[in-house]
């Protein structure tokens, strides 16, 4: 997802082939423009990747790094990066003559730019999806002036785009199903708490699942505790699938109570 400002010239749709030239580094006097008076969504790897990388607890990383917020549409809880309090609004992370001091651990916003996503939809039950893409040229930009050619594909691949896209692949899909919603079906407030948690404090919810009686209430084989304990990714993941149970009713013969089993 790319939340930043998009030139008033409609966007051309673009697919996975389509090429584009493109290059951003510190010869470019742009460098870290595109870095200021930014709107960056983060998605739940971005805060797991991010908050290894600066040896914080989930919880710490959410006080000073982000800011809570509610995603209209869906009426979501999401969060976004936390600015500087600068003349600029700086990202936390930007240096003006080094860059992203966290680059390998950059959140996905910041890898799709210059390319923006559009018409993402899910068919929920076949898990089909579809998308478009498009070039998101900002005035302010001369990284689209460097002759360096790309495919859509091999940016994203570049860029490291697929595996955050298949990490956050539950996470969306939980986002597209509410939105299909009626606006009158609303979750509750103890609802978007859950979500917050599963989504965005991985540390909170490894207590919530291994802490509480939660193994107790559901069947789950010994080899996916097993897998979800060592792994954080898998463990976000088994969240997701969770939330989409518990919320949307579906998947539900993976989360079946214990005490439900037929005799």
């Amino acid at each position: 997802m790319n939340d930043q400002k998009i030139s008033a010239i409609p966007p051309e749709q673009m697919g996975l082939n389509t090429r584009f030239t493109f290059q951003c580094h510190k010869g470019v006097k742009c460098f870290t423009d595109c870095c200021r008076g930014i709107d960056i969504m983060l998605t739940p790897y971005d805060i797991l990747t991010m908050r290894r990388k600066l040896d914080l607890s989930s919880e710490e990383f959410l006080a000073v790094f982000t800011e809570p917020k509610i995603l209209e549409k869906a009426d979501m809880p999401v969060v976004t990066l936390k600015l500087l309090d600068d003349e600029r609004k700086s990202c936390p992370f930007v240096e003006d003559k080094e860059g992203c001091v966290i680059y390998e651990d950059r959140p996905t916003t910041c890898r799709y730019y210059p390319i923006g996503v559009g018409a993402l939809s899910y068919s929920r039950e076949q898990g089909d999806k579809d998308a478009f893409f498009f070039t998101v040229k900002e005035a302010h930009c001369l990284g689209f002036e460097e002759d360096k050619e790309w495919t859509v594909a091999q940016w994203r691949q570049d860029q490291g785009i697929d595996l955050r896209d298949a990490v956050n692949e539950g996470w969306m899909d939980l986002m597209v199903r509410k939105k299909s919603l009626p606006p009158s079906m609303k979750l509750s407030e103890e609802s978007k708490k859950m979500f917050f948690m599963v989504c965005y404090n991985i540390d909170k919810f490894r207590d919530f699942v291994f802490d509480s009686s939660f193994l107790d209430r559901y069947e789950i084989p010994a080899d996916k505790i097993k897998e979800i304990q060592s792994d954080e990714v898998k463990l976000l993941q088994f969240g997701f699938e969770w939330l989409k149970s518990a919320f949307f009713h579906a998947g539900r013969k993976n989360f079946q109570a214990k005490n439900s089993k037929k005799t």
